[in-house]
């Protein structure tokens, strides 16, 4: 088997990140960090939408909808991207998308014009992830990546969380334009100082996009998506689509675009090179990394609800209440990197498994009389595990893959989660509303009944992350890849004591 034919990044022969380095990685950190919390903040302003444009609910949930889709569209092909465009051009196209979406969004003069927003917003952000991660593997010695990537961890973790939070708290005194208004500025300062600062840290490609296979990644990821955000709510109500067509078409689209991809990366022209996963370190750590995605995105979803409809809290009060293990999790994950750093990744990822799961089954036991103190206590605890969990799979991924490979274990990365994710919300709101209409039924009353259900949803939960745990030990410390400038057929050098390997997968692992 061949690597790919583009020219790969040498990895840094410093252990030390240049200021030049560190001021790009920076600048990215702080403008996905923009533009990831942008995408939890309609969830609270929907009441509001739904008042001054007079949409019903139902409509009012396409602004999160068609986000979560577009993202699943378009990430798959930000490998592709990322290797064509470069860190530059991949950079200036994301803020310049996110920042265009905002400010349609901002001046919207009504709801289509407002959701078109949101599809560019999207567009912009699904790119920004994958290019934050790629960078970082690029730039930072395989000594301090975990120490960097722990940064991410605040990206992904405390910037939703602080989303439904800002927002409500925007809506106590402004508009709901100013959600859009006050993250203007900052996208545009970003763009700006990146326009300026941001170079790429890579050859570029010329590989032509392949039009069929974005076809095939928008029908196959689209669907799947689509079907499963909606598996849940069909238990309740009557979806506009069967959700059994989206859940028939993308798999049918899934394996078409597989078929697609193997066959182009032969001559390395793949959306989303599929060679990937010859590395056992980087489909280990990915399929750990889903199941986690099931339980945070399970509980993302049924907490609010469980928080409002059960024990009778206000959003603000809601917000407020799962702010503190968001911020606990972000925080964490420059210390957690440190870790990693030294002890790798099993050593971290196995008790934090534990933790989750542990407080999975604690709120499997809540009620419509539990303490809002315990659900706090619970969301922490789960908070803290995942804190343990995301930043060694990360780091631990896409450091068992050559640098050539970087972008396309960034893409495919984003993609599972976006997948794992929808899955996780199908599974416990499916759960939770099977069992919550069936002891309405029996005359139990609305919050009984509703919180019975989310019960039932994270005994569930807690049962899958049991599968993470028992995968962890199949966990290794991945060794340093590195590679020359790579011809056909060419090797990887061997690192530290291991021997040569031929052709794609990664460097010999160590425990």
């Amino acid at each position: 088997m061949q690597v790919p034919q583009s020219t790969a990044p040498s990895l840094p022969t410093s252990d030390k990140l240049s200021r030049e380095n560190f001021l790009v990685i920076a600048l990215l950190l702080v403008s996905a960090s923009v533009v990831i919390l942008n995408e939890t903040t309609m969830g609270v302003a929907l009441p509001h939408l739904m008042a001054e444009m007079h949409i019903s609910a139902t409509t009012g949930q396409w602004l999160t909808t068609a986000f979560m889709l577009t993202m699943a569209i378009v990430i798959p092909a930000t490998g592709f991207l990322l290797q064509r465009l470069g860190t530059r051009g991949a950079f200036l196209l994301a803020m310049s998308l996110f920042s265009a979406g905002t400010a349609l969004a901002a001046f919207a003069p009504g709801f289509g014009w407002l959701l078109g927003a949101r599809v560019v917003q999207a567009s912009g952000t699904a790119i920004m992830m994958p290019l934050l991660m790629t960078t970082i593997m690029t730039l930072v010695p395989p000594t301090a990546r975990g120490r960097i990537m722990g940064n991410v961890a605040i990206v992904m973790a405390a910037a939703p969380a602080l989303g439904p939070t800002l927002s409500g708290l925007i809506l106590d005194t402004l508009s709901w334009r100013w959600i859009f208004g006050l993250v203007l500025p900052v996208a545009l300062v970003a763009l700006v100082v990146g326009a300026k600062y941001v170079k790429d840290s890579a050859d570029r490609t010329h590989t032509r996009l392949d039009p069929l296979s974005l076809v095939l990644a928008a029908l196959a990821f689209g669907g799947l998506v689509y079907g499963l955000s909606n598996l849940g709510e069909a238990a309740r109500a009557t979806p506009v689509v069967p959700v059994w067509i989206p859940l028939v078409v993308g798999p049918v689209f899934l394996v078409l675009f597989v078929a697609r991809q193997l066959v182009l990366q032969r001559r390395d022209a793949a959306l989303l090179d599929l060679r990937v996963f010859s590395s056992r370190g980087f489909t280990v750590s990915l399929g750990i990394m889903a199941v986690s995605m099931i339980a945070l995105f399970g509980s993302i979803i049924l907490l609010p609800l469980y928080l409002q409809n059960s024990l009778g809290l206000d959003p603000l009060y809601t917000g407020l209440l799962v702010l503190p293990g968001g911020l606990l999790m972000g925080l964490l994950g420059p210390t957690v990197g440190r870790l990693y750093d030294r002890v790798g990744p099993r050593p971290l990822v196995l008790p934090g498994l534990v933790a989750v799961t542990v407080s999975l089954a604690a709120l499997a036991t809540v009620g419509a009389s539990t303490s809002p103190w315990f659900v706090l206590g619970a969301h922490v605890v789960l908070s803290l595990g995942l804190a343990f969990v995301f930043t060694p799979l990360f780091t631990g991924a896409l450091s068992a893959l050559q640098p050539s490979l970087y972008s396309h274990g960034s893409a495919m990365i984003g993609t599972v989660q976006q997948l794992a994710g929808a899955a996780g919300t199908a599974l416990f709101v499916a759960v939770m509303t099977s069992r919550s209409v069936t002891l309405a039924a029996e005359g139990a009353s609305p919050q009984v009944a509703l919180a019975e259900g989310v019960s039932s949803a994270f005994v569930w939960g807690a049962a899958v992350t049991l599968v993470a745990v028992a995968l962890t030990f199949l966990l290794r410390r991945p060794a340093a890849v590195e590679t020359s400038p790579v011809l056909p057929d060419a090797v990887v050098p061997a690192t530290l004591d291991a021997p040569v390997l031929e052709g794609v997968g990664e460097a010999p692992e160590r425990r």
